[in-house]
């Protein structure tokens, strides 16, 4: 029996020190999977840039939602499409920095945020400039690749209220009958 004890106290030992090396930490990729995000990014940048429709929605996951300012939600690729198109233009031009890239500590999800200018021409080639803030989520995929999930922008730019629109001219028909009823009541 004194023969097994240290056998089994070396077995037990071996066994501690197996199961310690598989419950290792895994390695921190953050600053990789920054410096991956922000490539990625600059890349579907340049796709906007190049007015090419398919690369652009090419960063979105199958699921992903893309959120344009007062309309609805686009989510999966065709109504992203649809979503993406007003925005590619000859007309439009956009352009966007990303100020934070934040990557979670699993490494299977990203935020960056940052700010945009869009440029848009009237008919009569007249600029309109918009400027304001975006936020990406971007995920991690099983093959390891990065996708958006979430796209959300909105403008700097004060909101124009509804009755602040131009006044609708009134006719000179309007004015000849108002001018009349004053003239009609004063003669009473």
């Amino acid at each position: 029996m004194r023969t097994l004890r240290p056998f089994a106290t070396t077995a037990t030992l071996a066994l501690a020190f197996f199961a310690s090396g598989c419950s290792e930490t895994p390695k921190d990729t953050r600053a990789a999977d920054e410096t991956t995000i922000r490539a990625l990014d600059t890349q579907w940048a340049k796709s906007v840039a190049a007015k090419d429709l398919d690369a652009t929605v090419g960063y979105y996951a199958a699921d992903a939602a893309f959120m344009v300012p007062n309309a609805p939600i686009a989510t999966g690729p065709v109504a992203i499409r649809t979503a993406w198109a007003p925005f590619l233009t000859p007309d439009t031009s956009l352009s966007w920095q990303a100020n934070k890239v934040d990557v979670a500590r699993s490494s299977d999800l990203a935020y960056i945020q940052g700010i945009y200018q869009a440029t848009t021409k009237d008919a009569a080639g007249n600029p309109s400039i918009d400027r304001g803030k975006f936020v990406e989520v971007w995920k991690k995929e099983q093959d390891n690749s990065w996708k958006v999930v979430a796209d959300i922008f909105n403008s700097d730019m004060p909101a124009i209220p509804a009755h602040a629109a131009a006044p609708a001219k009134k006719s000179a028909r309007h004015a000849a009958a108002k001018k009349h009823g004053r003239r009609h009541r004063a003669a009473q």
